[in-house]
């Protein structure tokens, strides 16, 4: 039986399908290849180049394979295999009604990930804030983008939920220290030894080259119950944010204990009855 299967016709058949899909992928690579010169080419020299083409090229390559892939099936089953593509031509048309009438969600959520994509809003690899969700970007699909937080959560955020998008690793950061100090110090002699010792900081091997602009010292930030807070900010590699972060904290508690600098902290007074 199968020997009067593969007669003549269908073994033309079955060459043609193998040159169709042949045709297919070598299609498929070529663009693939053109696409990844093209990004280079254009994003090449920007400051997040790397970022910005892997997330494009990764996103492209989806769209790519599922263009040739519908346009493949739509030639093999019309022109080598003569199908009757009318009841699919039905079929698609009652799933574009229904996608019109039920799926605005759907719709909304592929238009918006098409805008954080044109935009450059994030890429993978950038640490973000969307829809009150804060994690790394580990995929942006056409539907939802991907986070996984600090606890190792996988996120997935639908792309039309997605208002306003926070970017904590774009380029540069510039990172706040606020400081609380007991009201008995003296502020000037407080803000001359954060002053120092963030330069000092600065002046280290293993930071100097981190530090995108000198460190301020802002100021008197407020008067709190408690604390003189005294605001310091950094400026650094967008992904050394948290690290110089620690790091400066680690150094101002050394040095004012150093100083005898009092760090206020809550106190508590235990009495006993006839005390």
């Amino acid at each position: 039986m199968l020997e009067d299967w593969l007669g003549e016709e269908n073994s033309a058949r079955l060459i043609a399908s193998a040159i169709v899909i042949g045709v297919a992928y070598a299609i498929y690579f070529v663009t693939l290849a053109l696409g990844s010169r093209l990004l280079k080419r254009m994003y090449g020299k920007a400051p997040d180049a790397e970022g910005r083409i892997g997330t494009l090229r990764k996103v492209g390559k989806r769209m790519l394979q599922l263009t040739i892939g519908i346009l493949t099936f739509l030639i093999l089953a019309a022109s080598v295999w003569d199908v009757d593509l009318g009841p699919l031509v039905a079929f698609g048309a009652l799933f574009g009604a229904a996608i019109g009438f039920g799926a605005q969600d759907l719709v909304k959520d592929f238009i918006s990930g098409f805008f954080i994509l044109a935009e450059n809003q994030f890429h993978i690899g950038d640490v973000v804030r969307i829809a009150g969700t804060e994690g790394t970007v580990e995929d942006i699909q056409f539907r939802v983008t991907v986070l996984r937080d600090v606890e190792g959560n996988k996120h997935f955020v639908p792309n039309g939920q997605i208002t306003v998008s926070s970017n904590y690793t774009a380029v540069y950061a510039q990172p706040l220290l606020d400081i609380g100090v007991a009201y008995k110090e003296d502020v000037e002699r407080v803000m001359d030894v954060l002053r120092d010792e963030l330069a000092k900081m600065a002046e280290d091997p293993g930071w100097v080259d981190s530090m995108v602009e000198p460190p301020q010292v802002l100021g008197v930030q407020s008067l709190g119950e408690s604390a003189v807070v005294i605001r310091a900010r950094l400026t650094v590699p967008a992904g050394r944010r948290w690290e110089s972060l620690r790091e400066a904290r680690r150094r101002i508690k050394n040095r004012f204990d150093a100083e005898g600098i009092e760090i206020p902290f809550p106190h508590l007074t235990v009495t006993q009855p006839g005390e």
